[in-house]
């Protein structure tokens, strides 16, 4: 069972990116790896590709812009890291934010945020920028919520389990978390649910994890996340493991039911993979 050591936390001027400065330390502290912070947001000039009508004068906005959105950044970094010396500042990439798939490769788990709408920052960065991480990079996420206080992951865990690649993967990356959890509940949808969640069972019991089968059925396709996201508030889960879905198609990423919903709706960390 590997835990993970190096760790990618992505870093912008939103609201809530202290939070997943914070939640990336205590990452890191109870496995002791090691945190590259990488500042990653699209530059000015591609949010505002106008701008170069206005030649000199503009381009000197759109580098101040870029600039205070480091500044406040690293700001966050120093304020929320607490001087942890397991936290390292990276310099911002020449080719974000398409670039941050690449570098994904080199880490064991990568630390992202959900898209808020309503935060004056979304437009740092493209709509579709964390499951075109996962799917690009293949690496395990961990996904924070842009709402709600998180003062642990990981104590007690719910598995939304199909017997798919993504979830195995999933799985893999969070049995670190799963063998010092307090309490482990599986759900699953669809056919053969129950008796998948029993194999599920064996192999856990196999790595010293009991696990608690809560509910299996057959609801619709979009109605998988809400249920999922019904049974974690259910069992005071502070973080979900599932399986990411998408591809790409004609340039738009098409993502499935549940990947879509809890994206969107996710009240607690979420550990995904594609």
């Amino acid at each position: 069972m590997q835990t993970p050591k190096t760790i990618l936390l992505h870093l912008d001027s939103s609201a809530r990116a202290a939070e997943r400065v914070k939640i990336a330390r205590q990452v890191a502290d109870a496995f002791e790896g090691e945190v590259i912070a990488q500042p990653c947001t699209r530059s000015a000039l591609m949010r505002y590709p106008y701008a170069l009508e206005g030649a000199a004068e503009a381009m000197a906005i759109m580098e101040s812009l870029d600039k205070d959105c480091r500044d406040k950044a690293y700001a966050t970094f120093k304020a929320a890291g607490g001087e942890s010396p397991r936290l390292h500042w990276a310099e911002p990439m020449s080719d974000a934010p398409w670039g941050f798939a690449r570098r994904a490769l080199y880490a064991d788990l990568l630390i992202l945020g959900q898209r808020d709408p309503d935060d004056p920052a979304p437009g740092e960065l493209p709509a579709d920028f964390v499951p075109s991480v996962l799917v690009e990079s293949g690496r395990p996420a961990l996904v924070v919520p842009y709402a709600g206080p998180v003062a642990t992951v990981g104590r007690n865990v719910l598995i939304a389990w199909k017997e798919t690649r993504e979830a195995a993967r999933a799985l893999s990356a969070a049995l670190p978390w799963l063998v010092r959890a307090q309490s482990v509940h599986a759900v699953s949808y669809g056919e053969d649910a129950e008796a998948s969640l029993r194999s599920l069972q064996r192999y856990l019991s196999a790595q010293g994890v009991d696990a608690v089968a809560l509910q299996h059925g057959d609801p619709d396709e979009d109605e998988v996340g809400e249920r999922i996201l019904s049974k974690a508030a259910d069992v005071s889960a502070d973080l979900l493991v599932m399986g990411c879905y998408g591809h790409s198609r004609a340039r738009e990423w098409v993502l499935g039911g549940a990947t879509r919903s809890m994206l969107q709706s996710m009240t607690l960390p979420v550990l995904m993979s594609h």
